[in-house]
């Protein structure tokens, strides 16, 4: 690579001329940083409070651990410590901290994730600035940021947000360790990777074949020393990642919550199994529908069609793919420019191309597993390719933008640029009457400015550079777009996407289904048995969850009082909710009556049944239990009191046993059981379905307690809620 004709992209310096690096800094430079740091911030914490407690779920065992140290620990769904989240609680723990030093509220529970957003964001800046210049970096950052999916997921509580940074980290490690064969920096590697596990299991090791390889065979010392340094950091891996699981296997299970998500109580079978190999083949124990399903097409079963062009498909695309073609054709570009240099004999040019090596090799793995897994699949995962795009883009435009004076460099710029904005204008097409005037508009800007930069390279320095810029501000204006969307909506519930509604949309179980307030079907998904607002999924699906199905993508219209779970009124079964654009609406199905909502999505608690909760809960483990972890959550949030979940998040794990729960009524633990109702909306039209159970896998646990429940106890409605008094059996015996 040449350096004279690199004003806008210097270079920096290796590792040993760190301080010459800090003084030849352009003062551009660190303004410029400041700014995107506090764009970034102001996208992320914007209106953050109107996605409410956005997952209950996970919102439900925040509280818990705000409350019980124990429950810190573990993670538990409530303060009473009946069961865990199906996650190690790594995600959990800065939410937690938040809620103990500033109270329970939405901004409490979300404002760590949005700090971690603007964090990633750093990271990868001080990454690809260290050889690709502050150019670079800045580039990278802002394409990260805007990024659709990482704003939503960023503003949200589920661990994907804490994976992508840690996972970001420990790129960036690696590269650090990588530029002189750094031990201490291969090691941080390695326990940015164990705190990883801890925070969505097996999907931390997703990126490790790579980078092991790329530091086994680049690494500028000898190969027996690159083992043992990769040795080393496995091993603080796995001490990182290890400790928490040693503590929770070897403590007696008697003496601990359940494992939520497991079906043996054992936190390596929920790793290997339902949050492990599972997502691979899709035998799933336990989860929505009980394993792989017929039916997907492609070999996903209710999760979608599988295939390579899985991530560009309708619903996943405008989440992540803006610049996934630019960044996969600037990958095999900067490894072309870069390839000249060998290992030992050009530490800035070898660096460059780990760089490419490290960050391409984590996309391209990553993207096959995304592709190709029959597992649970839901389209906000794809925040975890975000850095790795973003990275190919800042470090393959400046290494293009370097070689400029070459023909072959600006008409591959020239190409990718056009390639961005034809896919932007397909992207933007798939959301129905949504900016119109943007998609042409992306679609000739980037087009005009992709013919012009050939001919303006000739023509001085600022010309160049506008036109540049002109076709950056192009090829970022669709995802922007797609964030100042994402960012000016709430959302709620378990299955969430950033922007607007899209048409023809797959991925969900059995795909996503959205209609315009005249009924037609804006979004549906390759069918399959069930899916959100459809006919049903087996073993506690969306629609067989108590209450009906709940799409509960975006939260519409009005934000839920803080403390109060958005979800069905009292009454009112086919609730609609905003949707994107164009007066578009998401269908909403809740149980009548404000009862339990559903599997992945809560309900509203009256104050009625807020207050009957609240009453003498202090001489009670549990103020009631109820069948899923969602349901369980909004009642427990509203009330502030511990809510037992039973059978976990998808209501099909064996906790409690009905002997347990038995024991548990007898001993005076639980006060109140939370009843399904009757007659529950959830098909594609809101009509009534009958009764619904959830059950499955489990046993039919959380079915035998039901069935217990109601022969020998008397149901009561209190805010329209079926409540049944566990402390007055019926007829004076249990």
């Amino acid at each position: 690579m040449t350096t004279a004709a690199l004003p806008l992209f210097p270079p920096a310096p290796p590792a040993a001329a760190a301080a010459e690096a800090a003084i030849a800094r352009p003062r551009w430079e660190r303004p410029a940083l400041a700014g995107l740091l506090l764009l970034t911030a102001v996208l992320m914490l914007w209106d953050l409070g109107s996605s409410g407690y956005a997952n209950s779920f996970y919102s439900a065992a925040v509280q818990a651990g705000s409350e019980s140290w124990k429950a810190f620990f573990f993670g538990s769904s409530d303060a009473g410590n009946s069961i865990t989240v199906d996650k190690p609680p790594a995600a959990l723990w800065p939410m937690m901290l938040s809620v103990r030093l500033f109270g329970l509220g939405s901004w409490q529970i979300l404002v760590p994730q949005a700090l971690m957003g603007v964090g990633t964001t750093a990271v990868l800046y001080a990454a690809v600035r260290r050889q690709f210049g502050p150019a670079a970096g800045l580039i990278s950052g802002a394409a990260f940021a805007l990024t659709p999916v990482a704003a939503l997921m960023f503003r949200f509580n589920n661990p994907d947000a804490l994976l992508t940074l840690l996972m970001t980290v420990t790129v960036y490690c690696v590269l650090r360790a990588l530029d002189g064969a750094h031990t201490r920096w291969l090691v941080w590697a390695g326990v940015a990777v164990g705190f990883a596990f801890l925070t969505k299991t097996l999907q931390a090791f997703v990126i490790l074949p790579p980078l092991a390889m790329l530091y086994a065979v680049c690494a500028p010392t000898r190969l027996r020393r690159r083992l043992g340094q990769l040795l080393l950091s496995g091993v603080a891996m796995v001490v990182a990642g290890g400790w928490w699981v040693a503590v929770v296997e070897l403590w007696p299970a008697d003496s601990r919550p359940y494992i939520g998500g497991s079906q043996t109580n054992s936190f390596l079978e929920l790793t290997l199994g339902y949050n492990g190999l599972g997502r691979i083949n899709g035998n799933e124990t336990g989860s929505v529908g009980g394993g792989a399903r017929a039916g997907g097409g492609g070999g996903g079963g209710g999760w979608g069609e599988t295939g390579i062009d899985r991530l560009f498909s309708a619903n996943i695309g405008g989440q992540i793919s803006w610049l996934m073609p630019a960044a996969l054709v600037l990958l095999v570009a900067g490894l072309v420019v870069t390839w000249r240099a060998r290992r030992a004999t050009d530490s800035l040019q070898s660096m460059a191309r780990a760089a490419f090596l490290a960050w391409g090799g984590s996309l391209l793995i990553t993207v096959l597993v995304f592709s190709y897994m029959q597992g649970i699949f839901h389209e906000y995962y794809t925040v975890a390719l975000a850095p790795f795009v973003a990275a190919l883009v800042g470090m393959g435009i400046a290494v293009l933008w370097e070689e400029r004076s070459g023909r072959a460099a600006l008409l591959t710029l020239s190409g990718t640029l056009v390639l961005t904005a034809v896919w932007s204008y397909v992207l933007l097409g798939r959301a129905t009457g949504y900016l119109p005037w943007l998609r042409w508009t992306v679609l000739v800007v980037g087009v005009l400015a992709a013919a012009a930069l050939p001919f303006a390279a000739r023509a001085g320095r600022r010309t160049v550079l506008a036109v540049a810029g002109l076709g950056l501000a192009a090829a970022l204006a669709g995802p922007f777009a797609y964030c100042l969307t994402t960012v000016s909506t709430g959302h709620t519930g378990s299955i969430v996407t950033a922007g607007p509604a899209v048409a023809g949309g797959r991925g969900g179980p059995g795909g996503m289904m959205m209609r315009a307030p005249g009924g037609e079907q804006l979004q549906g998904g390759p069918g399959g048995p069930g899916g959100v607002g459809g006919g049903g999924v087996p073993g506690g699906g969306p629609a067989g969850a108590p209450g009906g199905a709940q799409q509960t993508g975006r939260a519409g219209g009005t934000t839920p009082p803080q403390g109060t779970p958005q979800g069905g009124q009292g009454g009112q079964g086919g609730q609609g909710s905003q949707g994107g654009q164009g007066g578009r609406v998401m269908e909403r199905f809740t149980g009548p009556g404000g009862g339990p909502g559903g599997l992945l999505g809560g309900t509203k608690a009256s104050a009625e049944a807020t207050a009957a909760l609240r009453a003498d809960a202090d001489k009670y483990t549990w103020a009631a239990a109820a069948i899923g972890s969602q349901n369980a959550a909004s009642y427990q949030l509203a009330s502030g009191e511990p809510v037992m979940p039973i059978g976990g998040f998808n209501g099909s794990d064996p906790s409690p046993t009905l002997a347990q729960f038995q024991e548990y009524v007898k001993t005076g633990k639980i006060h109140w059981f939370l009843g399904q109702s009757s007659a529950q909306g959830g098909g594609q039209d809101g009509e009534a379905q009958g009764p619904t159970r959830i059950g499955g896998p489990g046993g039919g646990t959380s079915s035998a307690i039901e069935t217990w429940v109601k022969a020998n106890f008397t149901a009561t409605t209190i805010g329209g809620a079926t409540f049944y008094d566990l402390t007055a059996p019926a007829g004076g015996t249990s």
